[in-house]
């Protein structure tokens, strides 16, 4: 069970540390190209949540994260033990909710930097935590359709 926490701090640790590298490192906007037209570096801020909807209403996001950190404890001690990759996927959420709760709650904004144009699309700029965010749902749903087939072998 302590893994997964463990996973979460190293989570927080690794979102933490980058934004530092970039709000010391480099100007509000610069812009690293890293992979010519397809990744580059770039210093943002972001008041809202995804693609900016939400923009500035920090009251609501403090209370969404903690709702949210306090549900992933919950299901992380009632499911986590017997199914690893629901743990995983919990414990990346975590790190990712608290280390962008982390920026709100300092900065009332969030620091984002990776920033990738995919087929012609310049996708919304972001950072560790929301990368870990992203992971862990996706993982999340594959635990959770794994174990509903589980469910379903075993009612036959």
């Amino acid at each position: 069970m302590y893994r997964y926490y463990i996973l979460a701090v190293l989570v927080i640790a690794l979102d933490q540390f980058t934004k530092y590298l970039v709000v010391k490192n480099m100007e509000l906007y610069e812009q690293i190209s890293i992979i010519d037209g397809f990744f580059s570096l770039t210093s943002h801020r972001n008041s809202g949540a995804a693609w900016g909807i939400l923009e500035g209403k920090m009251g609501f996001f403090y209370v969404i994260t903690l709702i949210v950190v306090i549900g992933i404890i919950y299901f992380l001690h009632k499911y986590g033990k017997e199914i690893k990759l629901y743990g995983i996927g919990l414990g990346l959420i975590l790190g990712g909710a608290i280390g962008n709760f982390i920026d709100r709650l300092f900065h009332q904004e969030v620091v984002d930097f990776f920033d990738f144009v995919i087929f012609g699309y310049d996708f919304p700029i972001f950072n560790i935590a929301d990368s870990a965010l992203t992971v862990g749902v996706v993982l999340v749903v594959i635990a959770t359709l794994i174990e509903e087939k589980k469910q379903k072998g075993k009612s036959k």
